[in-house]
């Protein structure tokens, strides 16, 4: 990833101002529902900024749900098939990008019915969640969190990276966890998501975000 020019924020800031510019996104495809990404490690909290820009839409009157990845698990008969730290297994089969096509995106298409399963997989019991779909109106947002976001192609409208230096992202994620870490440095190779998303944040230091938006 090349130079980047960032500007320091706060997290409420960047909250109001990711909302701001999504209530007039209009999705190229011609769906009714925008669809935004923000994708990063665990131990950058995507999935907190997602649930911040959630709630500055709702006090702006528009509809949104939060999806995250982590609901949508594969069985551990899958996931788990060649060991509990397998780096490779965690990049490329984790998740099941089958399902979140099917019952996340494909609702939300031009011609869908905006009907979306807000999870799928508990992986604490291993079973289905059977979680009640979610009725997402017309202009309603889905905020997707979750890692490696943007190498399935999927349909986003808006993307936001959530980035972590090597070392941060050492020293952040917790002991049980630094076996992912090869997983990530894959990403960074292969994707560079700090150069593919549409907006990128760092958060090497969680009180002092910068973007550059």
């Amino acid at each position: 990833m090349g130079s980047v020019r960032l500007e320091a924020i706060t997290w409420e800031r960047l909250g109001d101002l990711l909302a701001g510019r999504l209530l007039d996104l209009k999705p190229d495809d011609g769906s009714p529902w925008p669809r935004i990404a923000f994708d990063g490690a665990p131990a950058a909290r995507p999935g907190e900024l997602a649930h911040r820009v959630s709630e500055a839409l709702r006090i702006r009157g528009r509809t949104s749900l939060v999806v995250g990845t982590e609901g949508f698990l594969r069985p551990a008969s899958l996931r788990l098939e060649y060991g509990h730290q397998d780096a490779d297994s965690y990049y490329d089969g984790r998740f099941d990008t089958g399902a979140l096509w099917r019952e996340v995106f494909g609702p939300l298409d031009s011609d869908g019915d905006g009907r979306v399963l807000p999870d799928l997989w508990d992986p604490v019991s291993d079973r289905a969640t059977r979680s009640p779909y979610v009725q997402l109106p017309p202009g309603g947002i889905l905020l997707m969190h979750g890692p490696f976001l943007l190498r399935h192609w999927f349909p986003f409208d808006l993307s936001v990276h959530v980035l972590l230096s090597p070392g941060a992202l050492r020293r952040r994620s917790p002991e049980a966890e630094q076996w992912t870490l090869p997983a990530f440095a894959r990403y960074e190779a292969e994707v560079d998501p700090g150069a593919t998303a549409d907006l990128m944040v760092r958060a090497d230091d969680p009180r002092r975000p910068a973007w550059n938006g």
